[in-house]
């Protein structure tokens, strides 16, 4: 189950869990919109994979008690902002590479 991570890795800014600005990468790395297209440029800098948007999930419970209250969002933050020079060899090092080709 995804652990709806509560801010922006790099940033830090606020994704409650019905944000439609949150990103995650395939292990649930958790960016802003902002942060994944303007500085990230799509590629996860701790796995080097492409980002969707996240998923929201009911807030109410609609079917078989699948929603926030039976299975809340985490409340931990990690906040760990990217190192931009490390970022910037890895995007060389994939050469314009789409995610579905890394």
């Amino acid at each position: 189950m995804l652990e709806l991570r509560p801010t922006c890795e790099h940033c830090n800014k606020a994704l409650p869990p019905d944000s439609t600005e949150a990103r995650i990468c395939s292990y649930e790395c958790t960016f802003c919109a902002n942060c994944v297209e303007t500085i990230l440029k799509n590629t996860c800098p701790n796995c080097g994979g492409g980002f969707m948007p996240r998923p929201i999930r009911p807030s109410k419970n609609w079917h078989g008690d699948n929603f926030l209250g039976a299975n809340p969002a985490s409340r931990i933050v990690k906040h760990r902002p990217v190192n931009l020079e490390e970022h910037a060899k890895l995007l060389a090092a994939q050469n314009d590479l789409s995610p579905e080709k890394r």
